[in-house]
């Protein structure tokens, strides 16, 4: 590997889907700084969150390993399940980083290290803006973390948390970082994770744009729809959306992205007064993504593309001598975040157990990329889907019922045809089954009890109950400080 060690930025954002990225987004959308990385370093295709939560892909990322292995599937403390001497983190700091978590970490307890020198976290925004003589105060539209409706920011764009997250990375690179070691910084924006509440310019930025329409699938109205996805689109409502309201919902998410986007381009260019640009490796990814409507569904919650299919584009430094502007369709994960960067800082031990690859060894031809990804949404006693895909295929299984799923994305990527239970795909249904069962089994997850996939009986409540008893919103004022978006 090339020395001396690259500095590196991580930089996540939360709740991106992948058709809002590079390539794949409406050719309206613009991301200039994303794009650039993308013409510099390598794009992965098909890169997906395991388990789409917050939570669980940040401690896949801590761990380097995938949430069924770490066993956080839940949005939960973090300390038992991130060894602070294995973390991502302290696995740098061994190898000589300075380390920075700067942005929204949601660990918890919340100002738990983890092996990072230094945090600054969204509560240190909060704290600030409290304190400020000026009478603006961010999210007092009264819309709660979780509600698909749009609104417009209650501070200037100055004074919002994407503002402020961009600002402590520029200040980190220019006055507190330690010039004579190589750093690790985690950059994490809070958005564009609902509320959906850009400021201006970029609330009105979208909102004459050609939106596209929500992905419905033919069986969504069906007898064949999974009771877990009927039920989750009634106790929030979202199938109860206008199409007015979601155009400008969509146009708001839209505006965030932007906003992040744009952000970002300061933090580019406090590398770039310091010649670290070209020489630093840089890795841009999600969380997860936002179901937006699809399937009447919003937030995240099961593993259908617009809630898992993430972007994820790795640059590493011009002297590496890597061809710019490469695609790949290994299939790849946040457990992948911790080898990538622990190899491109010089090796080191991983942690006992990593189910992460180091993407750039695949791109060399030194590792053989995954054959299938697996993964989970909900806890293992009672799992609300499973399931995988090998790039091509996607299959999902819902223990209520239970019900499966299987879909083509070669030709469907939208998962508009549910192809399960036709006979000229069962055999491919089977095999895709077993392949989740047989993984679950052997590594002991506990999602799949005695070698067997769960099963359980239909709860039979009706729409009325499940909308009167569920409510996404109503949180703001009183939700943990680290996760306030």
């Amino acid at each position: 590997m090339p020395t001396p060690k690259p500095n590196i930025l991580l930089v996540t954002t939360d709740q991106q889907r992948y058709d809002a990225s590079g390539g794949a987004a409406p050719a309206f959308l613009r991301t200039p700084h994303y794009d650039h990385l993308r013409r510099g370093g390598v794009t992965f295709t098909r890169a997906y969150s395991d388990c789409p939560l917050c939570v669980p892909a940040r401690v896949s990322i801590m761990t380097g390993k995938q949430s069924f292995t770490h066993g956080q599937t839940g949005n939960g403390p973090t300390g038992p399940f991130i060894p602070r001497d294995e973390s991502l983190p302290s696995l740098l700091r061994a190898q000589g980083y300075a380390t920075a978590a700067i942005g929204k970490m949601h660990f918890g307890p919340e100002r738990s290290r983890h092996g990072f020198d230094e945090m600054i976290l969204p509560a240190d925004y909060y704290r600030q803006m409290d304190r400020a003589a000026h009478p603006w105060r961010p999210m007092r539209h009264g819309l709660g973390q979780n509600e698909l409706y749009p609104a417009m920011a209650t501070v200037p764009e100055a004074l919002t948390l994407t503002s402020w997250t961009a600002e402590q990375c520029v200040e980190y690179i220019r006055e507190r970082r330690d010039p004579t070691a190589p750093f690790f910084v985690w950059c994490s924006f809070s958005k564009p994770h609902p509320p959906l509440d850009p400021p201006e310019p970029y609330y009105s930025m979208y909102r004459n744009s050609p939106m596209p329409e929500p992905a419905v699938g033919e069986w969504r109205d069906s007898e064949r729809c999974p009771e877990a996805v009927r039920r989750a689109s009634e106790e929030w409502s979202a199938d109860q959306l206008p199409p007015e309201v979601l155009r400008e919902a969509r146009a708001a998410y839209y505006g965030l992205i932007t906003q992040v986007d744009y952000n970002l381009g300061r933090v580019f260019a406090a590398l770039q007064d310091f010649d670290l640009f070209d020489e630093t490796l840089i890795l841009y990814t999600s969380d997860h993504g936002e179901f937006l409507g699809d399937h009447r569904l919003a937030a995240k919650s099961f593993l259908h593309e617009g809630a898992t299919h993430v972007p994820f584009v790795v640059r590493p430094p011009k002297s590496w001598g890597l061809p710019p502007g490469q695609t790949s369709e290994a299939p790849a994960t946040h457990a992948d975040v911790l080898p990538t960067l622990l190899a491109a800082a010089g090796g080191g031990r991983a942690p006992a157990g990593c189910d992460g690859l180091d993407l750039l060894a695949i791109l060399r031809g030194e590792v053989a990329p995954r054959r299938f990804l697996h993964g989970v949404t909900g806890r293992a006693e009672a799992p609300a889907s499973m399931g995988g895909t090998d790039g091509r295929w996607k299959y999902l299984y819902y223990p209520e019922g239970p019900a499966e799923q299987l879909f083509d994305l070669t030709v469907d990527p939208r998962e508009l045809e549910d192809l399960a239970g036709r006979p000229e795909h069962a055999a491919r249904c089977a095999e895709l089954r077993e392949e989740v069962r047989r993984r679950h089994a052997e590594g002991q997850t506990g999602f799949a009890p005695e070698g067997r996939l769960p099963q359980r009986a239909l709860r039979g409540d009706s729409a009325a109950e499940r909308r009167a008893r569920v409510w996404p919103g109503y949180h703001t004022e009183h939700y943990g400080k680290d996760v306030r978006h």
